[in-house]
């Protein structure tokens, strides 16, 4: 197994479990944890090595946000520090922040459902995180900052884009102006979490046993969920009935996952699906 600077992963019924694992510098998001994460994430999705993906963290905050250091230390963007032409260099930090874009976006199109479970602070680049998961589950003193504001800072990597879908408007702009805390009553009163729990332990069970349940399903069933969720979230309705009748066309195949549903029902036991397949690379 791969040992990993920032994250613990284990794979277990056919859930993979990222956990952050630095909270003694409250989870912060190194240069490490921008390279980790995306090849963590790509493999279990290439592999098909789990059918859920749950991210949980350590400690007494789910994560700080951005470490200092990727701003400060090492190499910075392409053409920073030497003599460059300026549109060259935007041009490559136009390209940086794609990266980081990416690091987090690989969640929301991964083939399996990915649930996040957040303790104390959601902070800054974590918020970019949350809002790329499928459900989000926190505990009581959980509570959301859009942290960019209070740097001086419009949110970049996929705050904005993706909050706009998840919560009112209103709120969505009254945390991006004002920089205050969302607190986890809020958010879920508003739908932005799906539940909330007492202590890290009942929702970490709660949210294990759910993606196990979803892990018991057919994967490609799932797998097409979440591609028609996606799609209508960034469609029109017409274009969402479109492609689902498209989708079903390719994709569906009666003799197969349905009929082990009603094969298993009827003789009183779960249903075995086969994984999805491998994604071959391209050489």
């Amino acid at each position: 197994m791969t040992a990993y600077s920032c994250f613990h992963v284990e794979t277990k019924d056919k859930v993979a479990h990222i956990q952050l694992k630095r909270p003694e510098a409250l989870n912060t998001m190194t240069r490490a944890f921008w390279n980790e994460l995306p090849a963590i994430v790509n493999q279990i999705n290439d592999e098909a090595s789990a059918r859920a993906i749950v991210i949980s963290s350590t400690g007494k905050h789910f994560s700080a946000g951005m470490d200092l250091s990727v701003f400060t230390g090492g190499q910075g963007t392409a053409g920073e520090g030497i003599k460059a032409e300026t549109g060259r260099v935007r041009s490559n930090l136009r390209h940086e922040v794609r990266r980081l874009q990416n690091t987090f976006g690989c969640l929301d199109e991964a083939r399996m459902p990915v649930l996040m479970a957040v303790q104390g602070g959601c902070i800054g680049g974590a918020v970019d995180l949350s809002t790329c998961a499928d459900m989000r589950y926190a505990t009581k003193d959980a509570f959301f900052v859009i942290q960019e504001i209070n740097l001086a800072m419009t949110a970049d990597v996929g705050t904005f884009p993706r909050l706009c879908h998840l919560l009112p408007q209103g709120m969505v702009r009254e945390l991006a102006y004002s920089g205050r805390r969302l607190m986890a009553k809020k958010a879920y009163d508003l739908g932005f979490v799906n539940e909330l729990f007492d202590s890290q332990e009942q929702m970490l069970a709660h949210v294990m046993e759910l993606a196990r349940e979803i892990a018991s399903k057919s994967p490609l069933a799932v797998h097409g969920s979440k591609v028609m969720i996606n799609y209508a979230r960034d469609h029109s309705i017409a274009d969402g009935l479109d492609y689902i009748a498209t989708w079903q066309a390719g994709m569906y195949n009666p003799s197969v996952d349905m009929m082990e549903s009603f094969k298993a029902k009827q003789e009183k036991r779960d249903p075995i699906y086969d994984d999805l397949l491998p994604l071959r690379k391209m050489m």
